[in-house]
């Protein structure tokens, strides 16, 4: 399974938005993507130079359904991975011990989010349609 997950990102919980973007940009970190969640919330990914991996930040206003008061050491707000098979991958953290936490389909994309012992969220997204096996052709 481990060709079809990649680590793509750690998440930030940020209390605002703009200057939280300042602050990062002012270390060296370049904005790749950024946009808005179906519940109201604000996302932005940024990359530092020579670097694979992204930051996610994360805004919940007052009123969505993830907000929570921000407090000093909340701020961790999930880590993600892409799956081709966003299932598939639901499935084999279930084995290793997750609690399913939540899943929905987000335009064409599929979101699944599951806690480890400890509690903290880990995503999986990927396509909101699992691709398709291979029927064997051996007799």
């Amino acid at each position: 399974m481990s060709a079809d997950v990649k680590f793509y990102y750690a998440g930030l919980r940020v209390r605002r938005m703009e200057p939280s973007l300042a602050f990062y940009r002012k270390l060296g970190f370049r904005i790749e993507a950024r946009g808005t969640m179906g519940h109201g919330g604000e996302w932005a990914h940024l990359r530092f130079p020579g670097s694979p991996q992204r930051l996610e930040l994360n805004f919940y206003p007052k009123g969505n359904e993830f907000y929570e008061p921000f407090k000093v050491g909340t701020q961790f707000d999930h880590l993600g991975f892409f799956a081709k098979d966003p299932l598939a991958w639901k499935r084999t953290a279930l084995r290793a011990g997750a609690k399913p936490a939540a899943e929905f389909v987000d335009g064409k994309s599929r979101l699944v989010y599951v806690q480890d012992p400890d509690g903290n969220w880990i995503e999986a997204f990927g396509p909101a349609t699992p691709p398709k096996r291979r029927k064997s052709t051996k007799p």
